[in-house]
């Protein structure tokens, strides 16, 4: 036979293990064309004999990816067939593929909902039906390739009937690693609080949701560890959960059937909807309807409820039978990483659940369910975990030939980064490190991520915090002689953002407003300690401008748990003669021992300044909000003084005019005045938001002006306070600025990883080229 001419199309990205070449296969036969197509170590190759219109068939390919499918790049070049194809087929892919792409758990497809409830289909009424499109396969693998002999599928050998599936390119279950059915596949077991088994397959989901509808506690398996459910109607049912999980008022995430579900509970745009619907399928915060069927105790004090729709089959069969929404909610004891071995679970969720819905599929890597708000109309991140994880960010130019990096995070809301080949591979979210089982969670990850991806390790980078866990580590781990960069807590934010808007490497410096609870600073300020800055930086050099200003903060990390200790320390600071405003609100402060308390502020035993935005938020809460004595959860105080502002909207927001300086005093003083007259607490709260707005852009305006900048980034934790962000680019856009927020990865320190890994990856770039 003789030889053929011919076009080799190259397609780098997420195109193994997606249904890619399936997708390629039906494409090029629609056309009538010969070749074939195969993975390899670059991603996959596409070989078509002449004639052929390679650009129309790129064009075509582009517009109908499959879904799961991510393309990064595309290249063609001539080749030669050494024996002209007569047809297009499917190759076997090149020995030796480290298939480095590994696609994010997926909420169900419609076909295989579809599957799940026709009558009479092999799939009926069965919750692990997947296909390429959909299903586990970041939670399943144990190593690469993505083939299921390395995935917790290896358990279960294929039937006849599913093996023809993943054996024919013209069906959606073709080379579908979890493919499955009831014949061949995982299945339920219900079981008491003490391990014993109850029923099994459907009997056993239809026990679990009489279980639920009788007011009982469900600890349910899905794709990336244990959720505990119960009926979000039910405030007795809540209440039990709250008080046998030791979480007396964090809020609860809410799971739904359906959009149509989700709009008797809260208020929906497009683009809220968009995000609910999304693959990745995330809890989406959402303005609560008043009259909505739930429980008082779902979310107390909250503006917003988390919501997700059912996002694997065995959620949909669950709330198609239940009809009202559930709370879905971590499956852990407080402070606990969730549970995903079932023993480990019996033993931590007995306690708290009347009955455990489990499954003989072993969960490999923990995944939590992402967080997601829509803002401005655009999705921000804040929680990257399950649906996004691990898909890799794309680097902006000049960091093409980013490699070798491991960046380890913070300890709260950590999660660590890998720059590999341009691209960043920002883990899960794993939670606060001072969790011992959390702790060693992360170094074994530290070790088993990067290996998933085929990671040579050249250098790290951590927090420059003398304290953190995280930080410790890595300077233990650079032992073995590779460069550890200590990277500013606030420089890390603001690099991660300028990431995060796809600004180059070689940007000119930004002006960047960085609000958190608190992080480790530059050494051009007395204070170490920052949590409220206005910084000129780039990927390089971070520079301090200025800030609020530092206030003590009594009893250390005390303060950060005790919201009246920061009361005190602001109104002592701002307001010399508070104490003599006859104000209910004040009493019970002076129950309090302020003489201790201010003799260590004096002296500055365990009372470091800061200048943390969160801890002044903290202030303001225990003033006007319950939340005085303890906060039960990071940022309690906080959520709760934006839940009562929001009361006090009307209509469209106003700023007010921006003042010539940041003066706490003037911001406390007009709080006690309106106390003192009797305005509503609501109108107090907006007030606190909108002076502190105002501030802030205020000053943030003079230094743009005075060092010719005109764009802003806006990062840390506080900017996920959807009041304060909106009137900050309200004002900001107002002046002509441009405002550069985050969306791909969380402004909080879920992010921080990314900016440490590429400020290091920078910083040690310009050293190489000086020497």
């Amino acid at each position: 036979m003789s030889s053929c001419n011919g076009i080799a199309i190259r397609v780098r990205g997420q195109v193994q293990g997606v249904g890619f070449r399936p997708f390629i296969w039906q494409l090029a036969r629609e056309s009538h064309l010969r070749g074939d197509v195969f993975n390899d170590s670059e991603g996959v190759l596409i070989r078509l004999c002449q004639p052929v219109d390679g650009d129309a068939f790129i064009r075509t390919m582009r517009e109908r990816l499959p879904p799961l499918a991510r393309v990064d790049a595309v290249e063609s070049s001539p080749c030669q067939f050494d024996e002209a194809p007569t047809d297009f087929a499917i190759s076997r892919s090149v020995a030796g593929v480290v298939n480095t792409r590994i696609a994010p758990d997926t909420a169900t497809c419609p076909a295989c909902l579809a599957d799940i409830v026709r009558d009479g289909d092999r799939r009926q009424h069965y919750p692990f039906t997947n296909c390429t499109h959909c299903g586990p396969r970041f939670s399943i693998i144990r190593q690469v390739p993505y083939d299921r002999p390395f995935t917790s599928m290896a358990d279960f050998p294929l039937c006849p009937a599913c093996q023809q599936e993943y054996d024919n390119p013209a069906d959606r279950r073709f080379h579908a690693q979890p493919n499955a059915c009831p014949e061949c596949g995982p299945s339920l077991t219900l079981y008491d609080n003490a391990g014993h088994p109850l029923a099994q397959r459907e009997q056993a989901l239809t026990e679990a949701v009489d279980a639920l509808r009788a007011g009982q506690i469900v600890a349910i398996k899905a794709l990336g560890g244990y959720h505990l459910a119960v009926d979000a109607s039910n405030d007795q049912a809540v209440s039990t959960l709250r008080q046998r999980k030791h979480r007396p008022s964090k809020p609860f995430a809410l799971m739904v059937a359906d959009l149509a579900m989700a709009h008797t509970l809260v208020q929906l745009n497009d683009a809220e909807a968009a995000a609910l619907t999304s693959p990745a399928a995330p809890i989406v915060l959402l303005r609560p309807r008043t009259d909505a069927p739930l429980a008082a105790s779902v979310a107390p004090g909250m503006a917003q409820l988390g919501v997700m729709l059912a996002s694997n089959p065995l959620q949909h069969l669950l709330m198609k039978r239940m009809g009202r929404a559930l709370v879905m909610t971590s499956g852990n004891a407080s402070g606990r990483p969730p549970c995903i071995d079932d023993g480990h679970a019996l033993a931590e969720l007995g306690p708290i659940a009347d009955r455990l819905l489990a499954h003989n599929r072993a969960i490999v890597n923990r995944v939590d369910d992402s967080i997601v708000m829509v803002e401005g109309g655009q999705r921000q991140l804040l929680r990257r975990a399950r649906g996004f994880v691990p898909s890799p960010l794309p680097l902006p130019g000049g960091f093409e030939q980013a490699d070798g990096v491991l960046a380890y995070g913070a300890d709260l809301k950590n999660t660590f980064c890998v720059l590999r080949q341009g691209q960043a591979l920002l883990s899960a979210h794993l939670g606060d490190l001072s969790d011992p089982q959390l702790f060693a969670s992360y170094q074994h990850n530290l070790t088993r991520f990067p290996a998933l991806f085929d990671f040579q390790l050249r250098q790290r980078a951590c927090d420059s915090h003398p304290g953190y866990l995280s930080s410790q580590l890595a300077r233990q781990h650079s032992q073995d002689g590779l460069p550890c960069h200590d990277i500013d807590h606030h420089h890390a934010h603001l690099a991660a953002c300028l990431a995060d808007n796809g600004q180059p490497l070689d940007t000119a410096p930004v002006l960047g407003l960085v609000l958190d609870g608190l992080g480790w600073g530059g050494s051009d300020t007395e204070h170490q300690l920052w949590g409220g800055e206005i910084l000129l930086a780039d990927y390089r050099q971070c520079r301090y401008l200025e800030g609020l200003p530092p206030v003590a903060l009594p009893g250390g990390d005390l303060a950060a748990r005790a919201p009246w200790r920061n009361l005190v320390a602001h109104l002592d600071e701002a307001c010399h003669d508070w104490e003599e405003w006859s104000l209910p609100e004040l009493e019970r402060l002076q129950q309090k021992p302020l003489g201790l308390l201010r003799q260590g502020i004096a002296s500055g035993l365990n009372c470091p300044e800061a200048s943390s935005a969160g801890r002044l938020f903290d202030a303001a809460a225990a003033l006007l909000t319950p939340v005085f004595e303890q906060q039960h959860f990071e940022g309690e105080a906080a959520m709760v003084l934006e839940g009562l502002a929001w009361q006090a909207v009307k209509g469209e927001l106003t700023p007010l005019p921006e003042p010539d300086e940041i003066d706490l005093s003037a911001l406390w003083y007009g709080l006690l005045q309106g106390l003192a007259s009797e305005r509503p607490r609501p109108e107090l709260a907006l007030q606190f938001h909108q002076q502190l707005a105002a501030a802030l852009a205020g000053r943030v305006l003079y230094q743009a002006r005075h060092h010719q900048v005109d764009r802003v980034v806006l990062s840390g934790g506080v900017m996920q306070n959807r009041l304060l962000q909106r009137l900050l680019v309200q004002s900001l856009n107002g002046h002509g600025l441009i405002v550069l927020r985050h969306h791909h990865v969380p402004a909080n320190d879920g992010g921080l990883a990314l900016g440490q890994a590429l400020i290091a990856w920078a910083r040690q770039t310009d050293r190489k080229e000086q020497a």
